[in-house]
């Protein structure tokens, strides 16, 4: 698959009818990795209107499969207040490709690596209000190696079989979209052999 860019392309006709323009943006929040700005907009009938909308740098997220199981990481969520189990997953850096970032996050989060490292989907996650795109990579044979976690990062690495991912869905251990639709091509994949 080729790999693609921090933003996803239009790939169907566009609808001048429903665009909006941007008429003034105010800069409200710049943190360590978003920044919050609301824009002013002219609406398709001539009305303005204001959107608050969230900057990302855009992130990697990795669906790795060793033996035929799923690594996931298992960390402390402070706007969940709880932690979740997610596949590894990181921001990118500034200027960064995408498929670097994937195999830095999954070796630096879990240890492993994996060298076959393929897109298999870009997605925005939030687009009523952010414009953060996940990139989420595959690797069906992840070999073992040393983590290098952020001075910041604690978590605790473990593996999953397809039903147990499942059953992680089903008592939400497991809610974030990004692990969903990994667990969800997993199955499809294991349905049909094919991962698009």
């Amino acid at each position: 698959m080729e790999n693609q860019g921090t933003e996803l392309k239009k790939v169907w006709p566009a609808n001048p009818a429903l665009d909006e323009t941007t008429v003034s943006t105010q800069p409200i929040f710049e943190g360590k990795i978003i920044t919050l700005q609301v824009d002013t907009v002219t609406l398709p009938d001539g009305n303005t209107a204001t959107r608050e909308v969230v900057k990302h740098p855009g992130a990697v997220a990795v669906l790795a499969l060793n033996n035929g199981k799923m690594l996931v990481v298992e960390q402390f969520r402070q706007p969940m207040g709880r932690t979740e189990v997610e596949i590894p997953a990181g921001k990118l850096d500034p200027g960064e490709d995408p498929l670097e970032a994937a195999g830095r996050e999954l070796q630096e989060e879990t240890g492993f690596h994996g060298g076959d490292l393929f897109l298999l989907k870009s997605f925005y996650t939030s687009p009523g209000f952010a414009n953060e795109i996940i990139h989420l990579y595959v690797t069906e044979n992840a070999q073992s190696g040393a983590m290098a976690l952020d001075e910041d990062e604690f978590l605790e690495v473990f593996e999953l079989t397809l039903e147990e991912a499942y059953e992680y869905i089903a008592d939400g251990r497991i809610a974030d979209a990004k692990t969903m639709m990994a667990v969800y091509a997993w199955h499809l994949y294991t349905l049909t052999g094919k991962w698009n």
